[in-house]
């Protein structure tokens, strides 16, 4: 489960941190540093991937969808708290414990349902600022809150984006009642929303979507994780989206801080170079 772009090459010890979450990573000689690596989930991949014909112009740039709705009992207040940090050192966010891209963490609790998943309403920001990045439409390649379903992404066009964004929690088999493979999580249907569908945009519903993208951005928890224990990483959701058509991924190995991922995100596309025929980014990369 460890990317070996995340090696280090000589000995490091961390400092103090001096700037901002987890400043103190930022010199650390990581291997990526030195060399660019790619990653596959199978040799499978490798020869589909081959096979897939050039994206062209036509195209339009992104598709974006984040913030989704899980429980309208959570408070404007709550939404709106800004980031903390708590007496212990642990960050904290809109006033509770960690806030991570994943599943909660109630200890103690037998059952826990997609209306238990803590509100992101950070990812509109993410969303809506690689939007602007990339010159989308906001209104039709912008999808947020109510707008978020899981019906909604099915009914769409996926083959005509060369950028397909998710920013959500990511799930892993047995962290919410009943899942037993890796997901998405997308707006809660008991408000009526998306009757025909449970929230959860699974590993086999992703096998069914058809896309033709330059890049998907999974900006969620433990979306280049395996399928249980024991499995290669990007042998879930990573493998079902590049048998879905894309060629090229932006992952999580593990549980992100809903801050971090979202600055990690914005800078990489106010960074990256585009040409008109797409990006030129690596078969996978690993936050």
């Amino acid at each position: 489960m460890l990317p070996i772009g995340a090696l280090i090459t000589s000995p490091f010890e961390l400092g103090e941190d001096s700037g901002g979450l987890f400043s103190r990573y930022k010199e650390a000689p990581f291997l990526i540093r030195k060399y660019s690596v790619a990653q596959l989930p199978s040799v499978s991949a490798l020869t589909a991937l081959r096979r897939v014909e050039p994206g062209t112009d036509l195209r339009k740039a992104f598709l974006g969808i984040g913030d989704p709705v899980f429980n309208r009992e959570v408070s404007l207040e709550e939404k709106l708290k800004g980031p903390e940090t708590g007496n212990s050192g642990q960050v904290a966010m809109r006033g509770l414990p960690l806030k991570r891209r994943s599943a909660p963490s109630d200890v103690g609790r037998d059952s826990l349902n997609i209306e238990d998943l803590p509100q992101l309403p950070d990812t509109t920001e993410e969303v809506v600022s690689i939007a602007m990045v990339l010159k989308a439409n906001l209104e039709e390649d912008v999808f947020l809150g109510d707008r978020a379903t899981e019906g909604n992404i099915k009914d769409l066009d996926l083959s005509n984006r060369k950028v397909i964004m998710f920013a959500t929690h990511g799930l892993v088999p047995g962290e919410l009642d009943g899942l037993d493979q890796p997901a998405l999580a997308l707006t809660n249907p008991a408000y009526g929303l998306d009757q025909n569908n449970d929230g959860l945009l699974t590993v086999d519903e992703v096998l069914n979507l058809s896309l033709n993208a330059d890049w998907v951005v999974l900006s969620a928890c433990n979306t280049g994780a395996g399928d249980g224990d024991g499995a290669e990483a990007i042998s879930g959701l990573g493998r079902a989206f590049f048998y879905a058509g894309t060629r090229a991924l932006l992952v999580t190995n593990w549980p992100v801080e809903t801050t971090s991922a979202r600055l990690l995100t914005t800078s990489l596309f106010e960074k990256v170079t585009y040409t008109k025929y797409g990006v030129a980014l690596p078969s996978c990369s690993h936050a």
